[in-house]
């Protein structure tokens, strides 16, 4: 079944979840994309938080508070889609993305194809 979603037309919205949890070999994965030891990778871009081990470290946005330290928030855009983490690479679960209709809709509703619509979630 083909997704009813378009990710470029998106501000990244799930990149701004105040959760990104990483495994281990989504840090290997980018320790290797970056070309640093997984020490190091672990200790830039990651950080302890929510009883988990790995979750992705976070950067400002204009639109969101933060987002993911990734994504470049000029562009709206990842930065490493070849290297994403594991639960990037698998969202949305489904065939489609709430937050997408959700702004497909206020988009139209707002006669603007480039207005953001926002959550409070931060």
């Amino acid at each position: 079944m083909a997704k009813d979603y378009d990710c470029l037309k998106c501000p990244g919205y799930c990149c701004s979840y105040p959760l990104i949890g990483l495994t281990k070999r989504d840090v290997e994965r980018l320790a290797k994309h970056h070309g640093m030891s997984f020490g190091e990778a672990r200790a830039k871009f990651t950080k302890e938080a929510y009883g988990r081990k790995y979750v992705m470290r976070r950067q400002k946005d204009p639109h969101y508070g933060k987002i993911c330290r990734f994504f470049d928030t000029e562009r709206r855009r990842c930065t490493i889609y070849k290297a994403r983490p594991k639960v990037c690479r698998d969202f949305p679960v489904e065939d489609r993305c709430g937050y997408y209709d959700f702004l497909t809709f206020e988009r139209e509703a707002q006669d603007d194809p480039d207005f953001v619509a926002v959550t409070n979630h931060k």
